[in-house]
């Protein structure tokens, strides 16, 4: 039985459930005592912020002298942040220690739960943000978050609504770890042909099968026989967009423009994107971003690279796009994502505010360059793996937008669940 609107009631959050701050008293922050023999999971806002729904991984651990200034939450509890990333909000997987810039909340199992809660959240996280908005660093305080108010059904209703819901960001977080994996193998790969110079050969991986080597005084290492070193922007250059104009900027128009917000380590953003109907007389066609192409981001954190996986695209300024033959594209997209190669784009990226990356510089160094066999042998290999992963992208896409469509719907008593 579904449940009418007159069963909705008002509550405070506070109502429906117990909300506390996190716990990180020790300063600094980043003391080394705080990790020594680190076992205590740690999350912070930044991963709240990249998680969907559930955060499966951290990058921290507290030691015993850290959860000592800290507290162990418990699994299932929901983490919402209140400095920074305003109003994120996800589930962790297993006990975690947060800071004081993250609230956890542990649900009144008869009347709410972390998932519908979770929801609440994506649906109001942008008024939220703008409350927050306009201080020297956006934020909110405990008393406003739990004294916020939200007409709600009762649970069994509730429950309806999340299960709904949660089908399609169950399949999200499905798609998005096979996507990892994929990007795994893909990264493997390369490291094996590329970098070990294990790549197949007649008589077997071919560094291990004591396959000739050559040292090359220029890369100070050894490289196969026969492979020449020859300057990386003969064979790859970077582009960057055009300077579109705010005034022309219109809601929901035809063309979404990408910036450098947009582009994240592996994925094309485009949650917050603004967009325009008219192109500018003087635009290129260069500017048209087509499936397939490869970006990075040439401010801030610079290097980021991600594959255009839809249409309608346009490439705003201090975002590159790299122009190689189809035959060397996904070769340098890998070589370029590589920890030293992000490492070297860090390095030479500079400004006073915030970093900078040349186009020229970002290219502008020598490599090894695999003989035409070996590069059409792997991209026989690596090309479906980068299609499969455009693929799931595509239908990752789909799901989030469907989600976004009906979450307000069901939230707000506009569409029913069905018995």
């Amino acid at each position: 039985m579904h449940s009418p609107l007159s069963d909705w009631k008002e509550y405070k959050l506070s109502e429906l459930g117990i909300f506390s701050r996190g716990k990180s008293k020790h300063r600094p922050r980043d003391d080394k005592r705080l990790f020594e023999n680190g076992k205590y999971p740690l999350v912070q806002t930044g991963e709240i912020k990249d998680a969907m729904l559930y955060i499966n991984h951290h990058d921290l651990e507290y030691g015993d002298f850290g959860l000592a200034q800290s507290k162990l939450w418990d699994k299932g509890t929901l983490c919402i942040t209140i400095a920074a990333n305003i109003a994120e909000t996800a589930i962790i997987s297993y006990p975690m220690c947060f800071p004081d810039s993250i609230v956890g909340f542990t649900a009144n199992k008869n009347k709410s739960s972390a998932l519908f809660m979770h929801y609440i959240f994506s649906l109001t996280r942008k008024s939220i943000q703008n409350f927050a908005s306009g201080s020297i660093q956006d934020n909110i305080n405990l008393k406003y978050l739990t004294n916020l108010k939200f007409k709600v059904p009762p649970k069994h209703y509730q429950d309806k609504i999340v299960a709904i819901l949660s089908i399609l960001d169950d399949k999200i977080e499905l798609n998005n770890k096979i996507n990892s994996e994929l990007e795994a193998i893909a990264r493997t790969l390369y490291d094996y042909w590329f970098v070990q110079f294990d790549f197949p050969d007649e008589n077997g991986p071919y560094k291990s099968a004591n396959g000739a080597m050559i040292y090359s005084d220029v890369l100070k290492r050894n490289i196969p026989a026969g492979w020449r070193v020859e300057k990386f922007n003969k064979f790859v250059t970077i582009d960057s967009g055009f300077p579109f104009n705010s005034d022309d900027y219109v809601k929901n128009g035809k063309w979404k423009i990408v910036t450098i917000k947009n582009v994240q380590d592996g994925n094309l953003d485009l949650s917050n994107t603004e967009t325009i109907d008219e192109l500018p007389s003087k635009i290129s066609d260069f500017v048209k971003l087509k499936i397939g192409d490869v970006l990075m981001s040439l401010t801030g954190n610079v290097g980021r690279m991600c594959i255009v996986d839809t249409e309608n695209l346009l490439l705003n300024q201090r975002v590159g796009k790299i122009i190689a033959d189809a035959e060397f594209l996904l070769f340098s997209h890998l070589f370029l994502t590589s920890k030293s190669n992000r490492i070297r784009l860090e390095r030479i990226s500079n400004g006073s505010s915030q970093q900078n990356l040349s186009p020229i510089q970002a290219v502008d160094f020598q490599f090894a360059l695999p003989p035409q066999n070996v590069l059409s042998a792997f991209n026989e290999i690596i090309k479906p793996i980068y299609e499969k992963l455009r693929t799931m992208k595509q239908e990752t896409r789909h799901l989030a937008i469907l989600r976004d469509f009906l979450l307000p719907m069901l939230m707000n008593g506009q569409a029913v669940v069905a018995d």
